[in-house]
């Protein structure tokens, strides 16, 4: 296994076509999808191509979400990790953006927060960046409390694809 990140509970690596059946469990969820445009997927064929589209983004730009596999049971419970940004959202283009999305029945406990805080020491500390952003639908209470708690805060509220977001960030700490 290729990992990039080690937690307490927690491996961190880069996606792979193996990991289409997970993606598809968690992915196929409306739930998981409330506050994603409410357009889950139907087929692993989609969830196949969004992994190759992610491993497109590692070769293209040196980063991209990675797969969360829960250490004790060598699990696929989700994805987590920096994204760069190409396209104009609030005014900025190109920054790394901090995400996360995980198979429901994994909620509640703390893989977000550990799995992000990771991932985003690893942004600071091995691709010193100087900034990263979180974007998180105003009513997902849930995403904006583990942003907030990985030490991001809150700068404005704009339209992202017709819903009002937040947007948060955080500065590397000298």
């Amino acid at each position: 296994m290729n990992a990039f990140i080690e937690t307490e509970r927690l491996i961190l690596r880069e996606l792979e076509i193996t990991d289409a059946r997970g993606m598809f469990e968690m992915d196929s969820d409306p739930l998981v999808h409330r506050f994603l445009g409410n357009n889950p997927v139907s087929t692993i064929s989609q969830s196949t191509a969004d992994i190759a589209f992610i491993q497109a983004q590692y070769q293209e730009n040196g980063i991209g979400r990675w797969a969360v596999m829960e250490k004790d049971s060598n699990q696929f419970i989700g994805w987590s990790g920096l994204k760069l940004i190409r396209d104009i959202n609030n005014n900025h283009s190109n920054y790394y953006d901090i995400g996360y999305r995980f198979n429901r029945k994994f909620w509640g406990k703390g893989y977000a927060t550990e799995s992000a805080r990771a991932a985003i020491d690893y942004g600071f500390e091995e691709l010193n960046l100087d900034q990263i952003i979180g974007i998180a639908d105003v009513e997902n209470h849930d995403s904006i409390k583990v942003l907030e708690k990985l030490g991001l805060k809150k700068i404005n509220v704009f339209d992202y694809k017709g819903r009002d977001h937040h947007w948060l960030e955080t500065e590397k700490r000298f």
